[in-house]
């Protein structure tokens, strides 16, 4: 059996009308109307790489475990996403999830988790997961084998909580 090719064209970063379409749920997120997106969208507060600078990104999240807590998130565009890329340089930052902030470290996941990750996120949401994949260009049959193969080739984040809701937290949010 020859194997498929899952290397992926990463789409470009959107411009125009679209990247401010996009940008919406950041507005969203600021005029305190978070929990709008339940569990499904988070708000992270980062630090630019360069520029040093407050961002505001907002990620999916693909999966949510309450007792750590930890979010893991998945980079659209690949490993070279601003935020995953201040992230690499950073990895401490802030999220707000509904309307609660959480200080965080970001934790960059190796190949074999991101195929399980995909895998169980195929199960719970496989249109999401065939989109996410055909945006990526990466190929899929459907199978649970292609989910997992696609799933080594996307960038996953942990996204762990640590401390309190220190003055961290109220100052970025």
């Amino acid at each position: 059996m020859a194997a498929r090719d899952t290397t992926s064209r990463r789409p470009r970063p959107p411009s125009g009308w679209r990247r401010l379409a996009l940008r919406l749920p950041v507005l969203l997120y600021r005029a305190g109307l978070g929990p709008l997106f339940g569990k499904r969208l988070l708000l992270l507060h980062h630090t630019g790489r360069v520029s040093g600078l407050d961002r505001l990104t907002v990620l999916e999240v693909v999966s949510f475990d309450p007792a750590e807590p930890s979010w893991t998130v998945a980079s659209g565009f690949g490993p070279r996403a601003d935020w995953y890329l201040n992230l690499r340089v950073q990895p401490k930052a802030l999220i707000r999830f509904g309307n609660r902030p959480h200080a965080v470290t970001a934790h960059f996941l190796p190949a074999e988790d991101g195929a399980e990750i995909m895998a169980d996120y195929a199960c719970r949401h496989p249109r999401s997961a065939r989109r996410l994949c055909a945006f990526m260009g990466i190929p899929l049959d459907g199978g649970e084998a292609s989910f997992r193969e696609a799933g080594q080739a996307i960038p996953f984040v942990r996204l762990e909580a640590f401390g309190g809701y220190g003055r961290a937290a109220r100052r970025h949010s």
